[in-house]
């Protein structure tokens, strides 16, 4: 339980990868808002299977969290619901495109750049105050195993730009608040949405890892929740793939 007393907010976290980072979290102690922006309803079931629930621990916070203006809010709101500052961000939303660059209107572009590198920097220049005031803060930045590729066009950017705004912040807000970021590779729970982008993705990825499968979101959600704990008290500015070895290039 060591984020007892701590407060969370994990964007995008109604469903998917983000509701297992929720899950974890709250297995830890924290307190989380869970931020949700098509379901209320989801939300909140999520809540009520959480840890906590029962002392009013956790907050459903609506809003859209790929925009600017929505993710400040959504901060703000997470802030209110909570009863104080937030001690740990997850920067988790971030929708997909595989649009080649030469093929895509330029706010495909700026929806994709803005949900996960914009919306990524509002959220985190709202947490830092409080988290410099109370001397402890970590902020964990999701990434992507695309990163290291050259295969999805503006979301490879905006995945490899999250890796070098990691790096800089981690300089920057040192000592008191930790940056580090997570890269999945496919996730095999989520096999099914790829396979609506590109059908022989999955079974070309599974191929080309080392390890023979696909990471589960509860794999990915345990690396991000350790990145708060104390085995990762010396470890600032890095970003661990979560991949099988997918990234590697074989000889």
């Amino acid at each position: 339980m060591f984020l007892e007393g701590k407060r969370a907010l994990v964007t995008a976290s109604s469903r998917n990868l983000g509701a297992e980072i929720v899950r974890a979290l709250a297995a830890e102690g924290a307190s989380v808002a869970v931020n949700y922006h098509g379901s209320r309803e989801a939300a909140n079931r999520l809540i009520d299977a959480l840890p906590g629930r029962d002392r009013g621990l956790h907050a459903a916070v609506g809003g859209d969290a790929t925009t600017p203006e929505g993710v400040d809010r959504v901060v703000g709101d997470a802030i209110a619901a909570l009863g104080g500052g937030i001690d740990v961000l997850v920067n988790n939303v971030g929708p997909f495109s595989m649009t080649p660059f030469a093929e895509m209107p330029l706010d495909e572009w700026r929806r994709i750049w803005d949900a996960n590198v914009t919306s990524a920097y509002v959220a985190t220049r709202a947490v830092v105050p409080h988290m410099r005031a109370s001397g402890w803060g970590r902020i964990v930045n999701l990434s992507a195993g695309s990163a290291w590729r050259r295969n999805h066009s503006i979301y490879t950017l905006a995945k490899q730009a999250i890796i070098t705004l990691t790096e800089a912040l981690a300089l920057e807000l040192a000592p008191e608040i930790h940056v580090n970021a997570v890269a999945p590779g496919q996730i095999v729970e989520s096999a099914d949405d790829m396979a609506e982008f590109d059908p022989t993705f999955v079974e070309r990825a599974t191929a080309a890892t080392p390890l023979g499968r696909l990471a589960t979101r509860a794999e990915v959600a345990g690396i991000v929740v350790a990145l708060c704990g104390p085995t990762f008290d010396m470890v600032t500015g890095v970003t661990i793939p979560v991949d099988g070895g997918w990234r590697l290039n074989r000889p």
